[in-house]
């Protein structure tokens, strides 16, 4: 699997009165095309781990697959960068709207820019769990404590999915949505709960990141960085609380502050 996310490649490296060859680490940048009965449908650049996963979430929060038992097959030739999906419904995937932009209602509430996927897929959390702000600056220490993968390389984003109290799982990837639909995946075909989960991220909350997390269904998200006008928006208008600037003992409540206890 580390063969899979990073390469050893030799470099020259300027320490500030010299030059030294040396070894470094860099980030492995993929191309995987996904087919969908035998029909092309996108191409991502991910990192090639838990590919499934990657797959199954990304489906998922493209709205073409709800549930994991609506795939009959999926294969990976990591050779060729292709995956292979067949659905238990064997009529074309459209996929021509996924890129065209969208101006849908949220909630009811107010009127926002979207993919039109996103209209579709965005869930609402009426989730009314909560956390201490101890335990938010704890999970983020954690999440950052097991990114061995980010400290070699620098160039990874990760993700991780918690209980008020405890990691249970942590993915990484070049692209930030990338690490979030590998949760996604392994959340589905496990059968694992969501409402009651929390989502802790390395990069800046942006409608996007925001909009996956709706999609997973967890009511929380937690960020070292910061988040963007559109997310926050987003967040208020679909029930998730953004938590960002989680660094040393302090952090920032954006939205839906009553998730976060003393």
């Amino acid at each position: 699997m580390k063969d899979n996310v990073m390469k050893s490649i030799n470099i020259v490296k300027y320490d500030g009165d010299s030059f030294r060859h040396v070894q470094d680490q860099v980030a492995n940048e993929y191309a995987l095309t996904i087919y969908v009965n035998d029909d092309e449908f996108a191409t991502m650049v991910c990192t090639p781990t838990y590919m499934e996963d990657l797959v199954t979430g990304f489906l998922a929060s493209e709205g073409v697959i709800r549930l994991p038992r609506e795939i009959e097959s999926l294969s990976i030739d990591e050779d060729r960068g292709f995956a292979y999906v067949q659905l238990v419904d064997k009529k074309p995937v459209a996929n021509q709207l996924q890129s065209k932009r969208f101006i849908g209602s949220c909630c009811g509430k107010s009127r926002q820019f979207y993919f039109q996927s996103d209209v579709k897929n965005a869930k609402t959390i009426l989730s009314k769990s909560t956390i201490g702000a101890e335990e938010c600056i704890k999970l983020m220490e954690a999440m950052q404590d097991c990114s061995d993968d980010f400290h070699s390389t620098g160039g990874l984003h990760n993700a991780a999915l918690c209980t008020s109290d405890e990691l249970l799982l942590s993915r990484s990837d070049i692209g930030r949505h990338n690490a979030l639909d590998k949760i996604y995946g392994h959340c589905l075909k496990n059968k694992i709960a969501l409402g009651d989960k929390v989502i802790a991220f390395s990069g800046r909350i942006s409608s996007e990141v925001l909009l996956k997390v709706s999609k997973i269904g967890a009511g929380i998200i937690l960020s070292k960085s910061a988040p963007t006008t559109l997310a926050l928006e987003l967040a208020h208008d679909l029930g998730i609380t953004a938590v960002g600037f989680i660094r040393g003992s302090r952090l920032n409540v954006y939205t839906h502050p009553e998730r976060i206890i003393l």
